[in-house]
């Protein structure tokens, strides 16, 4: 799993002091979770050397036990994807974050780097690191999530905001994606700010200019979809698009609720990417513009029969065809026909679409 820059650092000396002569960040308890002996000994050495304090366990059901018997209390779980005796690093975490009520910030290790593993991982809010992990990712990743006391909220700042040009922020961890985005930004006349995490994001952001939010579904460490809530509950509601490689109907739903004025799919193109941030800036700058909007997604939706809006309902929820057809008690094919029809009527190309759709013509109902 480890590279020889993993046993070299795990020897050297630990710094009290950063580069620049600043007080290093503060430690935090972490429980790490690996059945390798050997590299639970080597995470449990660089750690320590780090200035944390750990506590390792060879499987889920060891920690689960030193929990209950008050041994450990974590800021951070650190644990491998795969481990035995029935109980995987991510059962584990949601298992720990119900014993302690509270959402205890979680790195997962995994040599697994499917899609539906990361979907999975994302989900739950846990960061994912791969194996081979390398030392500088894997303090950088635990130095952004154990909490800090230095750490304030996001909060006003003064900013003029009479003039100047929109700022588009891009929150994605890939930077091949972030140069890329900066580039058709800021050829089109917009300054372009962009950050690898959402914690670096929150770090720098100030509110007060009009803006524009593009943040990945999937990052490590905080997720998208939390960064849009925080912002949000703090009161500072920039439109931000959630921007994703894959068509995830639920997290559609999930992402507009939270406060996200769109859902756009990788790859997209300039043009598209451009109309969609401007769109999102006039939304924010005209509210009847907002409401025509909604009015016109309930006329598509209010041209449905009782029927398809029903089996819409169904599909947005994440039941496949042959499970609604066998709760309506018609066939497959006759849901697959009501889906095309309710697409057709609706003037959307996709289920990501529909979803949007929807949620701007109803958000309230609009299934969890």
């Amino acid at each position: 799993m480890f590279s020889i820059e993993v046993k070299l650092a795990v020897v050297a000396p630990h710094d009290p002091l950063a580069s620049d002569g600043a007080p290093a960040e503060s430690s935090g308890a972490i429980l790490i979770v690996e059945d390798d002996p050997e590299v639970r000994e080597l995470l449990d050495i660089l750690l320590k050397g780090e200035g944390h304090h750990t506590t390792t366990a060879p499987d889920g059901v060891a920690a689960l036990a030193l929990l209950a018997q008050g041994m450990i209390r974590p800021d951070l779980l650190l644990a491998d994807y795969n481990l035995p005796n029935g109980l995987t690093g991510l059962q584990l975490a949601g298992k720990l974050r119900e014993s302690l009520h509270r959402e205890v910030p979680v790195i997962i290790l995994t040599g697994d780097i499917s899609p539906e593993t990361k979907r999975d991982i994302a989900r739950q809010n846990c960061a994912q690191l791969n194996k081979p992990v390398k030392v500088k990712e894997l303090t950088h990743a635990i130095q952004l999530l154990l909490p800090s006391p230095r750490a304030e909220p996001v909060r006003a700042a003064a900013v003029d905001v009479s003039g100047g040009s929109p700022t588009v922020f891009v929150v994605d961890d890939d930077p091949q994606i972030c140069e890329a985005m900066r580039m058709v930004f800021e050829d089109n006349g917009q300054h372009v700010e962009v950050y690898p995490t959402a914690e670096a994001f929150l770090k720098a952001f100030r509110p007060g200019r009009r803006a524009c939010i593009l943040v990945d579904a999937y990052l490590p460490g905080m997720s998208g979809l939390e960064l849009i809530k925080q912002l949000r509950d703090s009161g500072h509601t920039p439109p931000a698009i959630m921007i994703t490689g894959s068509s995830d109907v639920q997290m559609v739903v999930q992402a507009m609720k939270a406060g996200a004025v769109d859902f756009i799919e990788k790859p997209i193109g300039r043009d598209d990417l451009i109309a969609a941030v401007e769109q999102a800036l006039e939304h924010d700058r005209d509210a009847t513009k907002v409401v025509a909007r909604q009015e016109e997604a309930a006329g598509h939706i209010a041209s449905l029969t009782p029927r398809q809006r029903e089996i819409m309902e169904m599909v947005l929820a994440g039941h496949p065809s042959k499970n609604i057809a066998a709760d309506l008690d018609i066939s497959q094919r006759t849901v697959e026909n009501h889906r095309a029809e309710i697409m057709r009527r609706t003037g959307v190309k996709s289920l990501p679409a529909l979803a949007r759709l929807a949620i701007s013509a109803r958000p309230a109902d609009v299934p969890k």
